[in-house]
């Protein structure tokens, strides 16, 4: 299927969101401010690392990203709270509930959108789908085709969210599952280009939605030896329209995020907090009253 037609396809009936280009924080009157939060590659890490631990003793944990989210919130009442993927797989939470408890514990956080990881298929396509009714919030992909498989019209490939007047636009992009999950998991699904399909998508989110703020939820990873495989950094610098990119999966800890210059030699934003819901990402957005961003970011440590 072409890739324009299947993004028609399946983002019919979405709606909500939008923002625009950026400059970075300036001391503007009657600014509109809006927050992203963000985690990645939780993996069934629902309580803090044991106080033995070697590396992360006592730390992370859903009960301190809670009230770190509850404080955001409070602060900022236009927030949007996201994930890059890999929610499952890790501990015996995931092996016993088969990922319940982690969508019920996100859905009581209010996270308001995710994409999907290659872990989130290790139960299986059908066991992900057994699992949806647990999540208060959707699910996006773009460039994974879900025709012929129970995930079919459950998972847009794009959301629109409204705060504060301005528009927002969050798409998802996941990673190639041959050669990291068995077939049988994912079974029809099929992988689509993600440069193509985000540079569709996002034509279609600034030039037909009239989005002013673009975020890509990543599950391709931030970066790679190998220069033909796609990472965030190089999805940022072959396409154009996207604001932010919250990546996942090669767990890697950013204390900030990476400026990347686009097609169109404008600044892109990438990030990634870990793994394990050890850091919580943070960018703010501001704009003026013709709707031009500016940008504070920083990465909050649980």
């Amino acid at each position: 299927m072409k890739r324009r037609k299947f993004i028609k396809q399946t983002a019919a009936g979405v709606a909500l969101a939008s923002f625009g280009g950026f400059t970075f924080q300036s001391c503007e009157t009657k600014q509109k401010h809006i927050t992203i939060l963000h985690t990645n590659d939780t993996h069934s890490q629902i309580e803090p690392f044991d106080e033995s631990h070697h590396r992360y003793a006592n730390k992370g944990g859903v009960a301190r990203r809670a009230v770190l989210v509850e404080q955001v919130r409070k602060e900022n009442p236009n927030t949007l709270l996201l994930d890059a993927g890999d929610i499952f797989q890790g501990t015996p939470y995931f092996n016993y509930f088969g990922g319940e408890i982690e969508l019920k514990l996100m859905s009581m956080l209010k996270y308001d959108l995710a994409t999907l990881g290659n872990h989130d298929f290790d139960n299986s396509i059908d066991g992900f789908y057994k699992q949806l009714p647990n999540a208060n919030f959707d699910f996006v992909s773009a460039n994974y085709d879900f025709k012929n498989t129970v995930l079919d019209t459950h998972v847009k490939p794009y959301k629109i969210f409204y705060k504060d007047g301005i528009k927002i636009g969050v798409f998802g992009l996941g990673i190639e599952l041959d050669g990291l999950v068995n077939k049988r998991m994912y079974k029809e699904t099929k992988y689509l280009n993600p440069v193509e399909i985000a540079q569709d998508i996002t034509k279609e989110l600034k030039n037909q939605e009239n989005c002013d703020l673009i975020i890509c939820l990543s599950h391709l990873g931030y970066n790679y030896k190998d220069p033909d495989k796609i990472s965030d950094l190089k999805l940022a610098a072959t396409t154009k329209n996207i604001d932010l990119i919250i990546g996942g999966h090669t767990h890697t800890f950013l204390p900030k995020p990476t400026l990347v210059k686009n097609l169109n030699n404008e600044n892109i934003l990438v990030n990634q907090v870990g793994a394990y819901g050890l850091n919580l990402g943070r960018v703010d957005f501001y704009f003026d009253e013709n709707n031009n961003k500016t940008t504070s970011e920083k990465t909050i440590i649980l």
